[in-house]
């Protein structure tokens, strides 16, 4: 039987759109970040111009872990054809990649004087800001995407970073690359990207913002599409699990949330709160019935009738009293029984996509203690 060749993603398309923010988002190991580094490299070749290589934590630009980043790149010779064999390896050093030629008689690396990419870490950004790098025209943010954690302001510091590298030019063209793990994430909202929840696998969307002219910024949004239903390796990952077909086809993960674990009536809603989220607003009941009681939590299709009064969860800062932020809270009796549903596992959810949005809510809100 003949095997099916394998494919991997390639940036002819989002290149085609001439955005300045590119972001790439599909299944695991499909290439996306390969692809990048291949632009990057060719990029410096073609004309000496830079990349910088962002990552979220420091810990992720660990020695190890950074030194193998173009090992496929290496192995396979695209830097020996790509720099007519002057170069044939990749060596890291300072935080910086370097072109290089390794001589396997001597064991000797000859890197470049100038490096072709720089290391970034959003988590410790503050050390960047009184660098300049004129030269680096390419911008690769890599797993942006996280069911863990987002830092603190998270967008702000990513774009403090880009204003570091950029500084006065127009020059740059950015990549945010992630694998389809969370639907929910604060750089969406916070770039006005509205469609993302509802695109199309292997559609691209552009959204335009400020000027209506050559000025404007254009950003372009891949959901990537599946480059091989029928991978081999996909065999180890058949079970009857949703989440798994993030990494066979590229869906989004979505962990699965206890369901209503019983009818109710309109008379059993003891008490009713909100949460505003990522332009969804979730209705929670909190249900008090003779034998049971629990937290039931579903979308709400209409506006908040009592918005002045009612209790609202929002990530939104304001100044007025029943806006709160943090969900898990004992500032009121209130808030404490709530805290405490949560704590005893007697939160209920209308859908996964309910569950998944608390569950993104919950850390957002509440990074701040988790990190301390």
């Amino acid at each position: 039987m003949k095997k099916e060749k394998i494919k991997f993603y390639s940036l002819k398309n989002i290149l085609s759109k001439n955005a300045d923010y590119n972001i790439i988002f599909g299944e695991r190991s499909n290439g996306k970040t390969y692809a990048c580094l291949e632009y990057a490299i060719k990029q410096f070749v073609k004309d000496g111009t830079q990349t910088a290589y962002i990552r979220r934590w420091r810990e992720d630009l660990t020695a190890k872990r950074a030194e193998s980043l173009f090992s496929g790149h290496v192995q396979n010779d695209f830097v020996t054809r790509e720099t007519n064999g002057k170069y044939n390896s990749v060596v890291y050093n300072s935080r910086k990649w370097y072109l290089s030629f390794y001589d396997s008689e001597t064991g000797k690396n000859t890197p470049s004087e100038i490096p072709f990419c720089f290391a970034f870490a959003l988590s410790e950004s503050e050390h960047d800001k009184s660098t300049s790098f004129p030269k680096i025209t390419t911008v690769i943010f890599d797993e942006f995407l996280t069911r863990r954690y987002y830092l603190p302001d998270e967008f702000m510091l990513f774009m403090n970073v880009l204003s570091t590298i950029i500084r006065q030019r127009n020059n740059v063209k950015i990549f945010m690359l992630g694998n389809t793990v969370n639907k929910y994430c604060p750089y969406f909202t916070e770039m006005g990207l509205k469609n993302v929840p509802i695109q199309k696998q292997g559609s691209i969307d552009i959204y335009r913002f400020g000027a209506e002219n050559s000025d404007g910024l254009t950003v372009a949004v891949e959901y990537a599409a599946n480059t091989n239903e029928k991978k081999e390796s996909n065999k180890y990952f058949c079970f009857d699990n949703q989440n798994l077909k993030m990494i066979t086809s590229g869906k989004w993960e979505f962990s699965i949330y206890p369901h209503l674990p019983e009818k109710y009536a309109p008379k059993d809603i003891v008490f009713i709160f909100y949460i505003v989220f990522d332009g969804n607003i979730l209705q929670c009941n909190i249900i008090n019935k003779e034998n049971s009681d629990f937290i039931f939590i579903h979308k709400k299709t209409t506006e908040i009738k009592n918005p002045e009064t009612a209790l609202i969860y929002s990530l939104i800062q304001t100044d007025k009293p029943n806006y709160k932020r943090k969900l898990f809270s004992n500032l009121s009796e209130v808030e404490t029984k709530i805290t405490k549903y949560f704590a005893r596992d007697k939160v209920f959810y209308q859908s996964n996509e309910v569950g998944e949005m608390v569950r993104n809510y919950i850390k957002i809100s509440n990074v701040n203690n988790l990190l301390q």
